[in-house]
């Protein structure tokens, strides 16, 4: 079975806000960007949050990201998964992308967003303990999925707008 590798990061240097995933699906490692699948609801989300509508150009909708003080990335740097399900990454071999050179430079990062469950567990048992002292403001949004089928789109767009009241605060 091959091993998945994520993207690098999508972050400027007025990064407020990470946005951690676990690992891109299947359809957004065969186009090479973040959240491809045209059933998640990511772009839709920040299309109404930040104007990065699914309708633009994928390299616009990453500028305009940035612009809002948002970064964007995967807790894991590689792991072995059949398909796209985060309940199928398997333990053994899992590999975390280098966060403490990462949040290093983007030292204007003080909170941190996760993308579901999963990624949450992955950061806190993987990540965390290797960040001593790191005092990072941690929430866990609901997945955008489309295998979360149990939230509404309009249920998920609530409970994300904390991302963009999180980089309009100080």
């Amino acid at each position: 079975m091959a091993r998945a590798r994520s993207f690098p990061p999508l972050a400027g240097p007025a990064a407020k806000v990470l946005i951690l995933g676990s690992m891109p699906g299947q359809t957004s490692l065969a186009a090479q960007r973040y959240y491809a699948h045209p059933r998640n609801a990511f772009w839709p989300i920040m299309g109404e949050l930040t104007g990065a509508h699914p309708h633009l150009p994928y390299e616009q909708r990453v500028t305009l990201l940035l612009a809002n003080g948002l970064a964007v990335w995967d807790v894991l740097e590689t792991c072995v998964r059949p398909g796209s399900l985060d309940s199928s990454i398997q333990r053994q071999g899992l590999a975390v992308n280098d966060f403490g050179r990462f949040l290093q430079a983007h030292s204007g990062i003080s909170r941190i967003f996760f993308n579901g469950a999963k990624a949450a567990q992955l950061f806190e048992s993987l990540v965390m303990p290797s960040l001593p002292g790191a005092g990072f403001e941690r929430h866990t949004l609901p997945s955008t999925s489309p295998a979360n089928a149990s939230w509404r789109y309009a249920e998920k767009l609530a409970a994300w707008r904390l991302v963009v009241d999180a980089c309009r605060t100080p």
